[in-house]
């Protein structure tokens, strides 16, 4: 990639951690709760990654605000009881962070999940550890666009953007990183199709964990990991 990158960002669901049961289960339980029909679970996959208002605004109308704001609380209510524990970490990536942490790079979590519930993740799958800081979005909306959360974290740490690579599933985290002039990395494991990746053009996308460590830092200083066979990656992904 042509940088020393200092600062690595990782997105948290798709990314670290699959979250799958956890935020289906909430949609339909908000969907239920307001009186809407309910999509089989395979169909709410897509919405795993997006912020809640412009998911419910898909699936309710745009123009529908008090019911957005009705199932947003509705998800609420589930997610903050259980649903955020409702979640694993990926193969490979306690390995991937302490890879790069040995390197003495600086590791953050951004995500436009809100940050009152992503420390709450990262702190109950033992995560926490690995990271400079955890920063998120704020439970009114704010910053839950990835462009201008990145753009916080990156005044609010005061990082340069050429010291920067950001890491994460879906085309939010790429353009978001674009948008402010930092080199995004794209993960095939999480998401977003490969379709939907390649509309974002990312600086470079990568197949594993392992992959990440390759390519942001140069082989004698990194430790190896083991690569993991794509069979067994494929079935992470159900």
């Amino acid at each position: 990639m042509g940088r020393t990158f200092r600062h690595v960002f990782f997105d948290l669901d798709g990314t670290l951690i699959d979250p799958r049961v956890g935020i289906v289960a909430c949609l339909q339980y908000a969907l239920d709760a307001i009186g809407t029909p309910v999509p089989e679970a395979a169909s709410l996959e897509r919405f795993i990654g997006p912020p809640l208002a412009s998911t419910f605004g898909e699936l309710l109308g745009a123009e529908d605000r008090e019911r957005i704001d009705r199932a947003i609380a509705a998800y609420r209510v589930r997610f903050g009881a259980t649903g955020l524990f409702e979640s694993r970490v990926y193969d490979g990536v306690r390995d991937m962070l302490g890879a790069l942490r040995a390197t003495d790079r600086s590791l953050w979590v951004v995500t436009a999940k809100p940050t009152v519930y992503s420390v709450r993740i990262v702190e109950h799958h033992g995560l926490r550890a690995y990271f400079r800081n955890v920063h998120g979005s704020e439970l009114n909306g704010d910053r839950s666009d990835k462009g201008a959360l990145i753009g916080h974290v990156l005044e609010t740490e005061q990082l340069s953007p050429r010291d920067v690579v950001m890491v994460g599933d879906r085309v939010h985290d790429v353009l978001g990183a674009r948008a402010n002039g930092v080199t995004s990395i794209a993960v095939r494991w999480g998401y977003g199709s490969l379709d939907e990746l390649t509309t974002g053009r990312p600086d470079i996308i990568v197949a594993s964990p392992a992959e990440v460590v390759r390519r942001i830092c140069q082989a004698a200083q990194c430790r190896r990991i083991r690569e993991r066979p794509a069979a067994a990656r494929r079935r992470d992904r159900r």
